[in-house]
């Protein structure tokens, strides 16, 4: 139970710091993929802060022997770069940049009540069926 909490109250941290950046209006993200056009920085910004509080808590994590609220650390293993790997990271790229959501803002404007995104999500969901069905 208590897992579930930290993990509630992080998702909606990360949800709020999402609304309060603008990130979760995709012309902000259409906007900084822009380059030529109208380019909106904020999403650098956004990332540069997020950078400030990853970097010292990576930092903290190697002198901690485990986590506060779990017994042990859950990091992902170096792995090799495979073709699955990049078709998934192009496809996330080309779907990011046609319609300026990931998954994070995509659920953190479900709160706005948008219907588009909940097109969005669905379609998201169903993608990721289709793709646990084929590998």
């Amino acid at each position: 139970m208590k897992q579930f909490f930290i993990a509630m109250i992080s998702g909606l941290l990360f949800g709020a710091g999402l609304a309060v950046s603008g990130m979760t209006d995709t012309n902000k993200v259409i906007g900084f993929l822009d380059l030529f056009g109208a380019w909106d920085i904020s999403l650098l910004l956004v990332m540069i802060a997020g950078l400030c509080v990853t970097v010292p808590a990576y930092q903290l994590r190697k002198r901690l022997k485990k986590p506060f609220f779990s017994s042990e650390f859950s990091l992902p293993s170096m792995g090799s770069v495979d073709g699955k790997l990049l078709m998934g990271a192009a496809l996330f790229g080309i779907g990011w940049g046609l319609y300026g959501y990931c998954p994070g803002p995509a659920v953190a404007s479900l709160s706005y009540g948008n219907i588009d995104s909940v097109y969005f999500l669905v379609a998201m969901f169903v993608g990721m069926n289709v793709a646990n069905k084929i590998s």
